[in-house]
């Protein structure tokens, strides 16, 4: 069942933050995730929830969702988001 990566990214430093953004999608693919939303526009349509720029990752499974956060190549580039941007990263949860 697919699983997603849902994240709520507050960049700090958009010039230094693209250092990141440019080689989180290989190691994405490398689990069979992919990008579901990148940023973009968005509208709250209820609640007070006010994120700066959403990310949905899409990913086979639970299992792979979870390999790609704990693999070497994104905690090896980790750091970049640590340093130039606040995140919430909210959930993996299982899709329909």
């Amino acid at each position: 069942m697919a699983a997603y990566v849902i994240v709520d990214v507050a960049v700090g430093d958009a010039e230094a933050y693209r250092e990141y953004t440019s080689q989180t999608p290989g190691t994405v693919e490398q689990y069979n995730g992919r990008f579901i939303v990148r940023g973009g526009d968005y509208e709250t349509l209820e609640g007070n929830w006010s994120p700066q720029r959403i990310v949905v990752i899409e990913f086979p499974s639970m299992e792979q969702a979870r390999a790609w956060y704990g693999s070497d190549a994104y905690q090896a580039i980790l750091p970049l988001r640590l340093k130039h941007a606040t995140t919430q990263f909210l959930t993996i949860v299982e899709g329909a």
